[in-house]
């Protein structure tokens, strides 16, 4: 039996490392969105400086594991047997639930995952002990300490709203101050406002990080609390002196300064803190595994009451923890995801929008555009007029416009750092719960509505993405809840055949999340490879940067038509729905080139018309034939979708000739933009007006049969839809030649 329980701990711990795996994956979001958004260094400089306040923040962790002494359940009602079931249900359900939001690239909180996992398994095994015992649910509260978990779940929901609200009033302030025109105004107040951020910056450090280390006695932590006021007041008057000369003396940004130490300040709080959620389940495991060990008591009888003391964890842990959440941040394709969400809803300029509008949004940005004129009518309008002056964004030339900018600038990113570490220091001071994902978010999104990133274009799409983060973590808290304790219930009626169908379950959920996370990062990278607007924008560069993606398309559109028409002859519905999703991927990757349109138009010259002009004549000829394609495959497929009546043997031949025909002519079209031979533009229009005349005749001979009744309605109608789109794609086609070769000539 003991060995038993010893491979239970055992698979705790490699459940650990999964959890630091996934755990990781979506909490590097909290420390490195604001420094990658601002793009402040290069990415792997990011990383290091992240990667050091990690390995920092575990070693300083003085590991106490308060998972098992939170509040949230008593164990000492709970039997050896019974605490193992419920940490093994917590640890499984982590797993799979924090990779399922990574794959999603949806940002969530690692605390709030963990609160409400060990409440949905201990609420689980209290139900069934009370029913097995035949006892009153009365007694409920001797084993769940309902009112600690209300007091953690509700500290941590209140925290979003006061999060948005400090980040959205300390960014505008921030940047009446500073504005956007940098350089004008840092000499004056950059080393004041540096100073406060560095200031706030070192004492989150304090409280947050260090005060956790393992060397730091309780006296001196005591101490740190205690002078607070002078520790902040002696630190801004030393960085501000030093920002100081930084600005007036030396000429540096000390802003980048601000935006990397913030970056190792809150990576080193997330290690030596939250690395409780990740190792502080199997610790408490582990724990109670010596403890049940040493008493020769059975594992039915034995009662957690040591759980009730504080769990300290072995050094040696904590930096083995430290090294796989460095490991992981650098190799995690998932974290990146999960950042890239926040930086998106968080850019300073429009640009395609990852989420759709949703009613909800609609009515909230239309409110805020009520109150926002009503509040225009009561403040006078000098002061609405000098505070606009420092929105105004600065005028960037064409040669020194970044291909791909950053989201946001320095000044947003330093508040973002420095209002999410003082939120949570101050909160620490207090002994208050909340989640630093959280936090860390609703302080982003605050200062991004504040600075003016959610404009009238994109305001409904950024707000209908936090409604959806935000439903996300509420999703969270109830999934957590609910499958820890179907877990938890599995595995205490099944045993040891439960806990390996559950590990298998996992590794199950594990491996299609990563093939599907993998093929749709290859897909992002296809689309970003097919999307991807040329550096090269005199005309000669337009030519070859278009023609080599309009034959391609032309490729892809001679595919689906020829299936589209395959497929309907055969009533081979499994090929006409291949066709309808390629066509539908073509329209989408078309649809994202025309949002880069207007980043492309910024770019190029303003005397040289002629390239903007090509561009978007390109792309609105490509848009029209798509949709001529797309409408014969899905009138097809709706055709034999819906079992209707199929084609007459005549029809039949006259679609198999139409389809070799339109084939032929698209080949030599793909042949002449990849070859840029535009001068066989005569050839060109010789074989359009033999599949026109084609064409023309099959209208002609279709009209005749539907007057006289010999073909049914349904078909007549898909036929002519067929003809007509058709007709349209041949045009299309042939356009794309005559645009290149007045182009080139």
């Amino acid at each position: 039996m003991q060995d038993i329980y010893l491979y239970l701990v055992i698979l705790l711990f490699l459940l650990a490392i999964l959890d630091l795996v996934v755990g990781v994956s979506n909490d590097a979001v909290n420390f490195l969105n604001s420094a990658v958004g601002s793009k402040v260094a290069p990415r792997h400089i990011i990383m290091i400086i992240a990667s050091l306040g990690i390995l920092m923040g575990a070693t300083f962790s003085s590991g106490m594991m308060e998972v098992a002494r939170s509040g949230i359940f008593n164990p000492e009602t709970f039997s050896m047997e019974e605490v193992m079931v419920i940490f093994l249900a917590v640890m499984i359900t982590d797993v799979i639930l924090l990779d399922l939001f990574n794959t999603f690239g949806m940002p969530t909180s690692t605390t709030v995952s963990i609160v409400f996992e060990l409440l949905g398994a201990a609420v689980a095994m209290a139900v069934l002990k009370l029913g097995e015992a035949e006892g009153s649910f009365s007694s409920f509260n001797e084993y769940i300490n309902s009112s600690g978990a209300i007091t953690i779940i509700s500290g941590i929901f209140i925290s979003v709203g006061i999060a948005f609200v400090i980040g959205a009033v300390v960014q505008y302030i921030s940047r009446l101050l500073l504005s956007f025109q940098l350089n004008k105004r840092m000499k004056w107040v950059g080393g004041v406002w540096s100073g406060m951020a560095l200031a706030a910056l070192t004492y989150f450090l304090l409280v947050k990080g260090a005060s956790g280390a393992s060397f730091m006695s309780t006296s001196t932590v005591q101490w740190i609390e205690q002078h607070a006021p002078i520790l902040l007041l002696l630190g801004f008057i030393f960085w501000t002196i030093v920002m100081q000369i930084c600005v007036s003396v030396l000429r540096w940004n000390v802003l980048k300064f601000v935006v990397l130490f913030g970056t190792f300040s809150l990576a080193m709080s997330f290690a030596g803190n939250d690395l409780v959620n990740f190792i502080g389940v199997p610790m408490a495991g582990f724990e109670s595994f010596n403890a049940w060990n040493e008493s020769g008591i059975p594992a039915t009888d034995f009662m957690m009451t040591d759980l009730s003391e504080p769990i300290r964890t072995k050094p040696y842990l904590l930096i083995l923890a430290g090294l796989i959440m460095v490991i992981t941040l650098w190799f995690s394709k998932k974290a990146r995801s999960v950042t890239e969400t926040e930086v998106n809803l968080a850019r300073q300029d429009e640009g395609s929008e990852r989420f759709q509008s949703n009613a909800l949004a609609r009515g909230l940005v239309r409110w805020s555009i009520s109150a926002n004129s009503y509040v225009g009518k009561v403040i006078p309008q000098s002061w609405i007029d000098k505070a606009e002056s420092s929105f105004d964004k600065v005028e960037e030339t064409t040669d020194t416009i970044d291909t791909d900018p950053p989201a946001f600038d320095l000044v947003r990113a330093s508040v973002n750092l420095t209002m999410a570490s003082v939120l949570i220091a101050f909160a620490t001071s207090l002994k208050l719960p909340l989640s630093t994902t959280y936090v860390s978010f609703m302080v982003a999104m605050g200062t991004s509505l504040s600075d003016r990133a959610w404009g009238r274009s994109s305001a409904v799409y950024r707000v209908a993405g936090v409604i959806n983060v935000i439903g996300g973590w509420f999703f969270t808290a109830i999934i957590a809840f609910a499958a820890a304790a179907l877990f938890a219930t599995f595995m205490h009626f099944f045993g040891l055949w439960g806990i390996g169908i559950l590990v298998l379950l996992a590794l199950f959920m594990i491996s299609r999340t990563f093939l599907y996370h993998r093929k749709k990062e290859q897909k992002k990278e296809m689309d970003r490879q097919f999307t991807e607007i040329g550096n090269e924008l005199s005309s000669d560069g337009v030519i070859v940067d278009t023609s080599q993606k309009i034959a391609s398309s032309l490729k892809l559109i001679r595919d689906t038509y020829a299936s589209s028409l395959d497929g309907l002859i055969s009533e081979n519905l499994k090929q006409l729905q291949n066709s309808r999703k390629q066509i539908k991927e073509l329209s989408s990757k078309n649809e994202l080139i025309k949002q880069k349109l207007f980043d492309l138009i910024k770019r190029i010259d303003p005397e040289d018309t002629d390239v903007s002009r090509v561009y978007l004549l390109v792309y609105d000829l490509e848009q029209d034939i798509v949709q001529s394609a797309s409408l014969i495959t899905e009138s097809c497929s709706s055709h034999v979708d819906d079992s209707l009546e199929p084609f007459d043997e005549k029809t039949i031949e006259e679609l198999e000739s139409l389809r070799y025909q339109v084939v032929n002519y698209l080949d030599l079209i793909i042949d002449i933009l990849s070859s840029h031979r535009f001068d066989r533009i005569d050839r060109v229009i010789v074989e359009k007006t033999k599949v026109f005349n084609l064409l023309e005749s099959y209208l002609g001979q279709k009209v005749d049969q539907v007057k006289s009744d010999d073909i049914g309605m349904r078909n007549s109608l898909l036929f002519f839809t067929i003809v007509l789109e058709t007709k349209d794609l041949v045009a299309v086609a042939a356009r794309f030649v005559k645009l290149y070769n007045r182009s080139v000539n």
